[in-house]
């Protein structure tokens, strides 16, 4: 049973950035694709960005490509999402979520397995 624990959230000014991170524990980091959501007050769980093992590929949601990265430490099992540009419509909680598998890069939420409380990032205007 993997455990993920975010960190890292927190209020940024527009234009700014923010990077925040998911440790996993409680059981090997070994060929688990991971993946950043997020959810906007009002609206429902939408995909942000997932990275497969070890790390090679990713990919990104429109909204997020060219300001958001994520990439991973596979030695201390952690994951990460550096924010840049950030503007007031990323305002969410954000979500990690892993899934144990090779090839693809899922972008939905039912393909993982396993998910964190959340981490609340606030964008002011």
């Amino acid at each position: 049973q993997v455990q993920l624990v975010e960190s890292g959230g927190g209020l940024v000014q527009a234009g700014g950035s923010l990077k925040i991170s998911c440790a996993a524990s409680g059981g090997t980091f070994s060929m688990y694709t991971m993946g950043w959501f997020r959810r906007a007050p009002g609206k429902e769980r939408e995909f942000v960005a997932t990275i497969n093992w070890p790390g090679g590929r990713t990919y990104y949601a429109d909204s997020v490509k060219g300001r958001f990265t994520i990439s991973r430490d596979n030695p201390k099992n952690t994951v990460y999402l550096q924010m840049n540009n950030l503007i007031p419509e990323d305002t969410a909680v954000y979500y990690c979520a892993a899934v144990r598998r090779l090839g693809g890069l899922p972008s939905t939420s039912h393909e993982y397995d396993y998910w964190g409380q959340g981490t609340q990032v606030t964008v002011s205007s």
